[in-house]
């Protein structure tokens, strides 16, 4: 696949890109300077701003699939989704946030009292971006959701599937790496299994 991915430089968006090159996809790396993105065989950079919308277009194009890897407090499903559909990229990966996972039936992380307030913007942006998503009926979009805790770590492809309730370990903790986000993220654009929804991933 030739897999486009938005906010290629960032610290999610540079692992999958790793690892769709691992897999042996060709990538176009895409960030507001491609200047910062490494020179690699099987790599495109392309400079592109998401709020550029025909920028935006023009950069995915010749896609396959487009991910976005942003933060949601700086731009919003409409910003993104025209920019997709003038590429003619029918697949699209939501790099998505925790906070609108449920921790009880009807209740998300997002909404306890001790939901740390530096990360409520972010995580209530991401709400809103998902429901804009599930209105959204030309794409085929895909919105995978982290654990609470979503940090740099090893690469070892031992993890749990999830659809909309917060994945805990055995421990009590909630988190996944980068690196085996990526590989969920990559599994799930190589065979399909959630189109259309969320999903997520954790130890």
């Amino acid at each position: 696949m030739n897999i486009a991915i938005i906010g290629a430089t960032g610290n999610v968006g540079s692992r999958i890109l790793e690892e769709a090159l691992r897999r042996g996809h060709k990538v176009i790396a895409i960030a507001r300077d491609a200047s910062k993105i490494k020179p690699q065989e099987q790599v495109t950079a392309r400079s592109a701003d998401v709020l550029d919308s025909a920028a935006l277009a023009t950069a995915l194009a010749g896609a396959d699939v487009a991910v976005s890897s942003g933060r949601f407090v700086n731009f919003k499903a409409a910003d993104l989704l025209p920019a997709v559909k003038q590429a003619g990229v029918k697949r699209l990966a939501v790099v998505g946030g925790a906070g609108s996972l449920e921790i009880a039936p009807g209740k998300a992380l997002i909404d306890l009292p001790e939901f740390p307030a530096e990360y409520k913007a972010e995580a209530s942006a991401g709400r809103d971006f998902l429901g804009d998503l599930r209105a959204e009926q030309e794409l085929d979009w895909t919105f995978l959701s982290p654990s609470a805790l979503f940090i740099a770590g090893e690469r070892s492809g031992k993890f749990r599937l999830g659809a909309n309730e917060l994945l805990t370990a055995a421990d009590g903790r909630s988190w996944i790496s980068y690196e085996d986000y990526a590989i969920a993220l990559l599994d799930e654009l190589e065979q399909p299994k959630h189109v259309r929804t969320r999903f997520t991933v954790g130890y």
